[in-house]
């Protein structure tokens, strides 16, 4: 059995979205200054690195993080490799572009589009009208993109993000899936249970026999 590990670190180089507060992680107790301990304190968004959003990040009576049933991140998932249409512009993610993806409750997009971690991407890939529909018919409880939104940089509406909440569908982002080649897998990518939060960091895996 082979497990991956498809988390992107959080680290202080790690880019946040634009304007949004940065990960920080600093030991406020040390061994060495007298500390019977190193004691971490963390300052971040919970959107920081791969996350979890939550449909009360974009809908006021939306289900916050600690209402999502811990079993919606844990289980089959596949994989789609959409780097080759992506390699050199950026478009839409079409219903032909999942066409091959049978009955499988979760889907991750392999898009390529956000290489480097430390800078945040000025423009990605996004869902095109009726995939988020299409996703529904076929069952799927869960999307996870390698990409920081599942909607424009710049959206307002945030139109995929209501369709999805809409679907029932929960949503992951911000996704390492460089090392994950396309087919099925196990996941598991538990977010943090914080009472009433909009969103919450998650450590992705993926592991199937090899």
């Amino acid at each position: 059995m082979k497990f991956l590990d498809i988390t992107r670190a959080l680290a202080a180089d790690l880019a946040p979205w634009p304007g949004d507060t940065r990960f920080d992680y600093s030991l406020v107790g040390r061994i060495p200054e007298g500390s019977s301990v190193n004691l971490g304190r963390i300052i971040t968004s919970v959107h920081c690195g791969t996350h979890a959003d939550a449909f009360f990040h974009f809908e006021e009576d939306g289900l916050t993080i600690d209402q999502f049933e811990p079993e919606r991140y844990l289980g089959l998932a596949a994989v789609v490799d959409l780097t080759g249409k992506f390699a050199d512009s950026l478009g839409e993610i079409t219903i032909a572009d999942l066409a091959a993806v049978g009955a499988v409750p979760r889907v991750l997009l392999k898009t390529g589009a956000w290489p480097d971690s430390t800078h945040f991407p000025s423009a990605i890939p996004v869902l095109a009208p009726g995939v988020v529909e299409w996703l529904r018919g076929r069952g799927v409880k869960l999307l996870g993109v390698d990409l920081p939104s599942v909607d424009l940089i710049d959206s307002k509406d945030l139109k995929n993000h209501h369709a999805l909440a809409a679907a029932g569908i929960a949503i992951l982002e911000g996704l390492d899936l460089s090392a994950a080649a396309a087919g099925l897998y196990s996941l598991a990518a538990l977010p943090l249970k914080i009472i009433g939060g909009d969103g919450a960091p998650v450590r992705a895996v993926l592991w199937r026999d090899e």
